[in-house]
């Protein structure tokens, strides 16, 4: 039988400053070709969990003490970055970071070192999945607006033509109008071949494109099933859906400590 792709983090432990324990055996898999989401408040441990992944948890102080992360069953978690984009995986960064003085397409070309050869069609795919980009390809991208900004970081990701998407809080600071956009262009990027990790508050659009979600809470998985059967769980509707089944005024995910009933999951 051929082994299984994916993504996959297995018990990982994430330590900062030699003191501070931040992921607590964390698991979760991200299959060949589907869309996981991953949900939780601020703090939970989500952006460490995809340092942990991508290699950038030196340039932060902080190191795995436990456990791994597999590429289609082999070693990537002690890898630098750049072998790890080179391996198939390329993250979006929470906070969108382009080079304010560099142009569009000058940007798009940064994602594509570790792909010299590929970068004309890969060129090609993001200013297909981006049109507004083309049309600016020569515009500075500390003018782009907040949404175009988004769509110019997630294209510079996809010019190492990865296997594996992280995305870290894509909808952040979007109008309604411009979440629609990115949520469409996630399911168009993943259509296209490239399997997601979804990192969102969001939970309502997270859980709507996804086929599996995972609920991260303290450095810990707390919940995970599929994504539907997320949509339907009483506490999941209520502490990141703003939702309440039997009355009375839902609690917000930023709100955690003001919840008024206990999480199960927590009990």
């Amino acid at each position: 039988m051929p082994e299984k792709k994916s993504l996959a983090v297995n018990n990982l432990e994430v330590v900062y400053k030699d003191v501070i324990l931040v992921l607590r055996g964390v698991s979760l898999e991200v299959p060949t070709g589907e869309i996981v989401a991953l949900l939780g408040a601020n703090g939970a441990g989500k952006t460490t969990l995809l340092r942990g992944i991508t290699g950038l948890l030196d340039i932060n102080g902080g190191a795995i003490t436990k456990g791994n992360v597999t590429l289609d069953g082999e070693d990537i978690g002690r890898l630098s970055p750049e072998r790890v984009v080179e391996a198939g995986v390329s993250q979006f960064l929470e906070g969108r970071r382009a080079l304010a003085e560099l142009t569009v397409e000058e940007n798009l070309m940064i994602g594509a070192h570790t792909e010299h050869s590929s970068a004309p069609s890969n060129l090609e795919r993001v200013y297909g999945l981006f049109p507004i980009l083309e049309q600016r390809r020569k515009a500075t991208a500390g003018y782009l607006s907040g949404g175009e900004q988004t769509m110019l970081a997630i294209g510079r990701a996809l010019m190492s033509e990865p296997r594996y998407l992280l995305l870290d809080e894509p909808s952040l600071g979007l109008a309604p109008l411009l979440v629609e956009q990115i949520r469409d262009l996630i399911i168009e990027i993943n259509e296209q071949g490239t399997a997601v990790l979804l990192v969102e508050q969001n939970a309502v659009m997270a859980l709507s494109i996804s086929s599996h979600g995972y609920v991260m809470e303290t450095g810990k998985i707390v919940m995970d099933k599929p994504s539907k059967e997320l949509l339907e769980d009483a506490d999941i509707r209520e502490f990141y859906l703003g939702l309440v089944d039997e009355g009375g005024d839902a609690t917000s995910l930023r709100d955690v400590k003001h919840y008024r009933r206990k999480k199960r999951w927590s009990a």
